[in-house]
Order: structure tokens, then sequence, then C-alpha cells
């Protein structure tokens, strides 16, 4: 039986970080790095002409951006699973990186161990934050109010099946239930937290050790 191996197209402009992500890829048996890039629209001719399974894509990169590349991607091949790697660590670029349609957010400095994990998230249909970060929103976010939010069975685990990034279609399939009902309980229960997007979502998950 031939193993079924995940198609990669790496996007980076920095020769060295292209050259340790190409041998992190590679070292993995079930992985195919298929196409390598060093500037945004590179990168966005190659997912168009390839459609790979997996593009790990740099915020920093020349003629057009991470962010604006991941939204591209996610709006034209939307099977296409987009992983951010960047230099930083803060917050304001976690939740553009969500807010654009990314699976993962990886800090450049820990992707020799957080890489792999987070390709194998995007593909279970997963969204990764890098640990880095992840702790320090724990640290950040505020303690509940006891008693003065409470959600649904139903509320939660649509909010929680969100912020793994699933689509209202999956989440409709996966709790048999109708896309309209998946809308109505995400609904009520960003009404009742006060989030208001994607990023907002995951961050509370976080907060509350969903995504653990």
């Amino acid at each position: 039986m031939t193993l079924k191996r995940t198609r990669i197209i790496v996007a980076d402009d920095h020769p060295f970080i292209l050259f340790a992500l190409r041998q992190l890829v590679t070292a993995e048996v079930d992985f195919e790095l298929v196409a390598e890039a060093s500037t945004g629209l590179e990168a966005l001719s190659l997912v168009r002409s390839i459609i790979p399974d997996v593009a790990v894509i740099d915020v920093g990169m020349p003629r057009m951006n991470g962010i604006v590349l991941t939204r591209k991607i996610r709006d034209e091949q939307p099977s296409v699973k987009v992983l951010v790697l960047t230099a930083y660590d803060d917050e304001a670029h976690l939740k553009q990186a969500l807010a654009a349609g990314a699976s993962g957010f990886v800090v450049k400095r820990s992707a020799t161990t957080t890489l792999i994990p987070a390709i194998r998230a995007a593909i279970a249909g997963g969204t990764f934050v890098d640990p880095i970060v992840a702790e320090r929103l724990n640290g950040l976010a505020q303690t509940p109010t006891p008693g003065a939010v409470e959600l649904s069975p139903r509320e939660r685990e649509v909010l929680i099946l969100t912020a793994f990034g699933h689509a209202t279609k999956e989440i409709a399939e996966l709790m048999a239930i109708g896309t309209k009902s998946v809308e109505t309980y995400r609904a009520r229960a960003s009404e009742k937290l006060g989030l208001n997007s994607r990023a907002e979502i995951v961050r509370f998950a976080l907060a509350e050790g969903w995504l653990a």
C-alpha cells in the first residue's frame, strides 16, 4: 500500500530559514516538499498551480506579506491549510494571522520543535498556536467572573470546534445539526462572552484550556 504523503510548500525570503524548513519537512517520511518560494507573489503562483495540502509562509516576505498572502490563499484555495511563520510572538500578529484564515502560528525561534506538530495539527483540521504565544496569552487572560457567563453544552461545543478551525458546514456534520443552528449557537455564545472574531474565540479557548 502506497503511503499518502502530505504535499507542502514553504516560503521565506531568508535562504538559511528556507534551508532549515526544507530539512525539517523532508525528514518526515509522510511529508513531501513540492516547492519553495522566496517572495509572496512567487508563493501565491505556486499554490495556484500546485494546490498543495499545506503552505508554510513567512510573514515578512517581499512582494506581498504573509498576512495578505494567507487571506488570498484561503479565498482562492480553501482546501490549502496555511501556517504562518514569524519572528514575532505577540498577540497582535497572532490575531492578524488567525483573522486571515491561518491554521497555525509558529514562532521562528521554536520552529525546530513546533513546525511539524503544527503541520500535523493543520492536516487534522485543528488550529495550532505556538506554545510561546499560548502561554503568554494564558498568563494575560482575565479570570472569568464565576457565574457571570454560562454556555450551554451546544454553544460550548460549537466554540471549541470553531477554535480548532472547523468551518460551519464541518461543525454541522460533526454535531449532526443544521448550519443555521451552528451559526445561532456561535452567535449566542459569542454575544455572551463578548467575542467578535475567530481570533478572539481562539484566545478564549486557549485561556480555558480547550486547545491543550
